[in-house]
């Protein structure tokens, strides 16, 4: 919502020009004329008393005039009055009271006569009243003694004085008394009670008159007022009443109203025009009666209409003949109603319709003097003539007396005079001074030369062209000084001279010339006219929504004329802004800090430069959260249900959309509010639900967009009946922990639930498809009861009944429950497996009896382990892995397996309470499959035509190596390869020399090995041949070597050539023909941690040095482990372990001391000569649970680790060990297969120690699961 608002040049460019046509009638002041009243003291003045008394009267005239006055009808004569005096050059009378005159001797009707040669001006009848404040008359006030409920009037009667004086009601402490509907102030000062309550008893009202005029405040003496009820009445108030008012007395009633203020049905009110209407109208009755006004036969005067003193008076301001009529003010309240009409009748003072004006004529001219005035009555006309009643004046053959209008014909300059019109009716009269000056004069042009207006474009422009003459002159405008008159629709030619142009452009801009002439003579004068940019405001405040406490600015962007200074001025409904430094007023902004609810408002940004004035407003509004409703109350009780009503407090600018109720349950859970309901925000009663056997208390939040409001006040408190149970226990269950047992649970019922005291459960059972009975036992404060003695695994009804002192719940619903489970007894049959390749199998078994089971059946697990590599004999821990396949499955797939190498598996049945017994051991093989590359690619010893080659064999060959595979071919200057020859390698060789190279040639070599099944990746090198026989210079990067982590890889290498290298390393996806990714080594060292990589991806990577053209190392490939879900915390780093160390160093510490000390002292000190020799601790390696492998778990417990097999002290863990992935296959955490056959149990290994077998070598555990072992 925004506002716009622009106070344009025109309004005061009206206001110029009416002053203008006056001042144009104006005589000037070098020239004769008769006597003008320019000040007089009003009409009615009262003084004050203590005060000299100043009476004024201030005239103008040619030559100067005289004063004199009249008192009472009678001259004056001040001379003889020694306090009175008259100032200099001046009419106005000074009475000197303070130095011992009294006000009330100088009471009385004044009046002033300026004189001189051409006419007397008289002023109006001054009345002088000195202001009274007299005191109250002592009066012996009785106490008021008032029945609850009854209407009472304390009188306040203050004392006449003048002017009337204002009328409050205080305390004893100068407090003034609360007024409301029921108690409020009459128009004439009483204080009316429509009813009477005990709180209105007290001893100190008090009628205060404040006197303005004299500034002093009467006070009346204290009225007590004591209000009793039948319940409550003392034996003091009892003896002062009768029997009969005792008996006769009853409680407090309910009444209709009857009207305290007017009395009766009618009454009438006269009011003059002009002034403010005051209807009143008080009532009694209880309740308080509500008032209400009307017009009969008409509307109330909108924008003049106003309700004061809780509607009990009706203002009407400025009223008119119009407002006359009927009005009607009706009482009402519950019991009926009662009205009052009062006529009201507007009479009017009178009032100019056209009042006279000066004259000034030129000798043997005519004129007329008007003297037009209304009222009601109409008044009467009358002339007077230098203030003597016209038909005693002097006579005048040029004028003629028509009633209201006086004709001059041709006039002399003996005619000159001033004349008096006075109308005149009961309600008062006008009087005014109007001359006739006869003059010959030639034109004067009145408005200074050369005078220079500015208006706005698109403005009016007013040129002012003040003047004099008698006769009256003719006026003629010029522009330029040799342009040509001016005339037509452009232009708009006033009587008082002035040139308007309506709507002034850049072009009107100029000097322009003004001309007067009459029969005596002729005059001109020059003004000039600037035409200026109008002032904009280019980006206006827009409305604004804020949240209460945050930040706002308003925007006022301006555009003005350049030669026009703008000063920009803010307000906040329409008044100054706040003293606040939260207010930060900037060059073209307004901004707000920690906005307040007293900060809602309509800002305006006012600018003003000397021509013209802009404005633009918007409405900022402040929201917050709603204030808590209020005033709960509690209706309409029932055993189940209550009616809850509040009044909702302030939204605060943001509608409440919503009203949340709370209970809480004081016999239950004391402090605990819990939701009941909500409730649309239009909405502000609920009919609540009750549960039996709570002590309720409610409160309501209010909602809005903003948020929720504080809760209310709790609600006073309602107690409920008790009833039996209307529910049983949620969520029963039957569920064994034993073999031999039922475990029946459930979810007990809440307080409020209960529905009375003494809440107890009765639980049941029996055996399932078995023609028992039902065995039950009641228990109280519990939740689960055990049944012993069952068979294993068999099914139960089980059900829950809820009951209290007073009954039982309904009937409860029944719940099939299983006694315990055991594990299973049987083993799975027929295992067979199919190998799918290389490292996939396919493993079928047929499924166990159900009865078997021994309880609910949850799957099968699949135990397998590599016992060997059929390509290498070496000794290693065997790593068990375990499946586990949901349901009744009976076959899955068992991936991650290693080619070429021997495998062992068994399968087991799963139930709730774990596995069966293993099957059979099955021993399955894996085909051949491709081998890893190379371990290593060294090129050394060049020469001039040869190079020699040393590498090491797959660290994986997964096969028999059938032979390698050696490609190379030379790379120019411009990196450009030659011709690809290709060598095939015996598989028992570790080394070649070529021969026949060519000197000083890059040679690039590809190198892998093969297996019957096919080639396995590649490693990459490059070397150079070198020139002579001396050392080559040329440097090269070798031994490029990896150690590869999860997200990160270790690169070293080694370097010959010059010192002060920089190195760079480059890498990238293995097969990848994406670019290389560059990464600069800080100094000179010959290694680099690369960071960000991907889990489980392979990389190539080589090595370069900066500033050597072309240089760079052999590419080698690197594969990063595979995902881990989580890291095991290395224990030797833990603050909790290293602390412990110490303490037990510094234990064994303090006991070779103590040791040390007994022996030097010769003590004896038993020490066990044989010490137990100690193998090296068990290592159990825990899960290691990294969300692709699934679960991994020893297969068998306490199994001592063998000599020799301790974690290597590096704690390095070899790739080899753990390079399974089942990302595809994993069930329990991730991985599922469909019912196809495809994979969807968890997959999980073991490690365990089994004997050496051939010439195996034993083979480290993983240090990280050793370690969680050992945590």
């Amino acid at each position: 919502m925004m506002k716009k608002m622009s106070m344009s040049t025109s309004k005061t460019s009206l206001v110029l020009f009416l002053c203008q046509i006056i001042s144009a009638l104006d005589v000037p002041l070098d020239l004769s004329q008769p006597p003008t009243i320019t000040q007089q003291s009003p009409k009615d003045y009262i003084v004050d008393p203590r005060e000299n008394i100043v009476i004024q009267c201030e005239a103008k005239g040619k030559p100067p005039p005289s004063f004199s006055w009249t008192r009472n009808g009678t001259h004056f004569d001040i001379d003889k009055d020694a306090q009175v005096t008259m100032k200099p050059n001046s009419g106005t009378l000074v009475i000197n009271i303070m130095n011992g005159g009294k006000a009330e001797a100088y009471e009385g009707v004044y009046q002033c006569t300026a004189r001189n040669e051409r006419g007397a001006a008289v002023s109006n009848n001054i009345v002088i009243r000195p202001s009274r404040s007299p005191l109250w008359t002592k009066e012996k006030l009785e106490p008021n003694h008032v029945r609850e409920g009854d209407s009472l009037v304390l009188h306040c009667r203050p004392p006449v004085g003048l002017p009337p004086p204002i009328i409050f009601w205080m305390d004893n402490a100068f407090q003034r008394l609360p007024q409301s509907e029921r108690v409020s102030q009459g128009l004439n000062g009483d204080l009316y009670f429509s009813n009477v309550q005990p709180e209105d008893t007290r001893e100190d009202y008090i009628c205060y008159a404040r006197f303005n005029h004299t500034q002093t405040i009467q006070q009346k003496q204290p009225i007590s007022v004591k209000v009793f009820s039948m319940d409550s009445l003392n034996d003091t108030i009892a003896a002062n009443l009768s029997d009969t008012d005792i008996y006769g007395a009853k409680p407090v009633t309910e009444r209709q109203p009857v009207l305290l203020t007017p009395t009766g049905s009618t009454s009438t009110k006269v009011e003059l025009r002009g002034n403010v209407l005051l209807l009143e109208c008080i009532a009694a009755g209880l309740p308080t009666p509500v008032i209400r006004w009307i017009k009969e036969g008409g509307e109330l005067p909108a924008n003049r209409t106003f309700f004061e003193n809780f509607k009990k008076t009706l203002k009407i301001i400025d009223v008119s003949e119009a407002d006359s009529g009927n009005y009607k003010c009706i009482a009402r309240n519950a019991l009926g109603s009662v009205h009052h009409v009062i006529s009201v009748t507007v009479k009017a003072a009178p009032y100019w319709i056209t009042a006279p004006r000066n004259l000034v004529l030129s000798p043997g001219e005519d004129g007329t003097l008007i003297c037009r005035a209304n009222g009601s009555p109409k008044p009467s006309i009358s002339w007077l003539a230098n203030g003597v009643p016209i038909a005693i004046a002097p006579e005048d053959p040029s004028r003629k007396v028509d009633g209201d209008t006086i004709i001059f014909s041709h006039v002399q300059e003996r005619s000159s005079a001033v004349y008096q019109c006075n109308a005149s009716n009961e309600y008062g009269y006008l009087l005014a001074n109007a001359f006739v000056n006869v003059l010959a004069e030639p034109p004067r042009i009145l408005t200074p030369a050369n005078k220079l207006y500015q208006v706005i474009a698109d403005s009016p422009a007013l040129l002012d062209c003040a003047y004099f003459g008698s006769p009256k002159p003719e006026i003629e405008w010029f522009k330029g000084v040799k342009g040509s008159i001016l005339r037509g629709n452009e232009y708009v030619f006033h009587d008082n001279g002035t040139l308007e142009i309506p709507v002034a452009q850049k072009s009107n801009a100029g000097t322009y010339t003004c001309v007067a002439r009459n029969e005596l003579g002729k005059i001109q004068n020059e003004v000039q006219l600037e035409i200026k940019d109008p002032t904009m405001i280019i980006k206006q405040p827009e409305y604004k929504v804020i949240q209460r406490y945050g930040q706002v600015s308003f925007e006022c962007i301006i555009k003005h004329d350049s030669t026009l200074l703008p000063t920009v001025t803010w307000l906040k409904d329409n008044d100054e802004l706040p003293d606040d430094e939260r207010f930060l007023v900037g060059k073209d902004n307004l901004t707000i800090m920690n906005v307040t609810d007293k900060d809602d408002g309509t800002y305006t940004c006012i600018v003003n430069t000397t021509l013209d004035s802009v404005s633009a407003s918007a409405v900022l509004t402040v929201v917050a959260r709603p204030n808590p409703p209020f005033d709960l109350e509690l209706t309409g009780q029932l055993e189940r249900s209550i009616d809850l009503s509040w009044i909702p407090g302030d939204e605060n600018n943001s509608p409440i959309t919503s009203f949340v109720v709370e209970f809480e349950d004081a016999l239950h859970e004391p402090g605990v509010w819990r939701y009941q309901t909500e409730v649309p925000g239009t909405q502000t009663m609920a009919q609540l639900k009750l549960s039996p056997y709570v002590n309720y208390s409610f409160r309501v939040i209010a909602v809005n967009r903003i948020g929720r409001s504080q809760p209310s006040e709790p609600s006073e408190q309602y107690l409920t009946k008790s009833a039996s149970p209307d529910e049983n226990p949620a969520n029963v269950q039957g569920i064994g922990s034993e073999p031999d047992n039922l475990v029946i649970t459930w979810e007990p019922l809440k307080g409020f639930q209960s529905n009375g005291p003494g809440l107890q459960y009765k639980v049941s059972w029996r055996q399932k498809d078995v023609d028992d009975e039902w065995t039950s036992v009641i228990v109280a404060n519990v939740s689960k009861y055990i049944v012993s003695g069952t068979p294993t695994f068999v099914p139960y009804e089980v059900k829950v009944q809820a009951l209290n002192d007073l009954g039982y719940a309904p009937e409860p619903s029944e719940v099939i429950g299983h006694s315990g489970e055991d594990l299973p007894m049987v083993a799975p049959g027929n295992v067979q497996v199919h190998v799918i390749n290389s490292t996939l199998a396919k493993v079928h078994w047929d499924p166990v009896p159900l009865k078997s089971v021994r309880g609910h059946l949850q799957g099968y697990k699949v135990y397998y382990w590599k016992v060997q590599s059929l390509s290498r004999r070496s000794r290693r821990h065997i790593e068990k892995k375990i499946l586990t396949f949901r349901g009744n499955k009976t076959f899955g797939m068992l991936p991650g397996l290693e080619p070429y190498s021997s495998y062992k598996l068994n399968v087991r049945v799963v139930n709730g309470k774990g596995e069966g017994p293993a099957s059979p051991d099955k021993v399955f093989k894996t085909p051949e499959g491709v081998p890893s590359s190379p371990s290593f690619l060294k090129i050394t010893n060049p020469t001039l035509d040869s190079l020699t080659l040393e590498w090491g064999s797959p660290t994986h060959p997964n096969g028999v190596l059938t032979s390698y595979t050696l490609k190379f071919q030379p790379i120019n200057n411009t990196h450009e390869l030659g011709p690809l020859v290709e060598i095939r390698i015996p598989a028992n060789e570790s080394s070649l020399i070529l021969k026949n190279l060519n000197y000083s040639t890059r040679y690039k070599f590809y190198f892998n090995a093969q297996t019957s099944v096919g080639s396995g990746s590649q490693i990459t090198e490059e070397a150079v041949t070198i020139m002579d026989e001396v050392q080559p210079l040329y440097p090269r990067i070798r031994n490029v070597t990896t150690a590869a982590a999860e997200t990160y890889a270790n690169i070293s290498w080694e370097y010959e050539g010059p010192d002060h290298a920089n190195f760079y390393v480059e890498y990238g996806v293995a097969g990848s023909k994406e670019d290389w990714k560059k990464e600069i080594v800080n100094g000179s060292r010959s290694f680099f941690v690369l960071k960000g990589l991907t889990p489980g991806t392979a990389y190539k990577v080589r090595v370069g040095a900066e500033g050597l053209s072309g240089f760079r190392s052999s590419e080698d490939v690197f594969e990063t482990g595979p995902a881990m879900a989580s890291r095991q915390v290395d224990i030797a780093t833990q603050g909790w372990f290293i602390g412990l160390m110490c303490a037990v160093a510094l234990l064994i510490l303090i006991l070779l001391i103590v040791c040390f000390i007994r022996r030097n002292k010769g003590g004896k000190y038993p020490v066990k000569e044989k010490e137990d020799a100690h193998a090296d601790p068990e290592i159990q390696p825990m899960k290691e649970d990294d969300g692709t492998f699934g679960e991994y778990s020893d297969a068998e417990d306490h199994k001592p680790l063998k000599k020799g097999s301790r974690t290597p002290s590096d704690r390095t863990v070899k790739k080899e060990d753990s390079d399974d992935s089942l990302v595809d296959y994993g069930e329990g955490v991730n991985g599922q297969f469909n019912e196809d056959g495809s994979f969807i149990g968890q997959y999980s290994g073991k490690k365990e120690k089994e004997p050496a077998e051939g010439n195996e070598s034993s083979e480290a555990p993983s240090p990280v699961n050793a370690m969680n072992s050992f945590v």
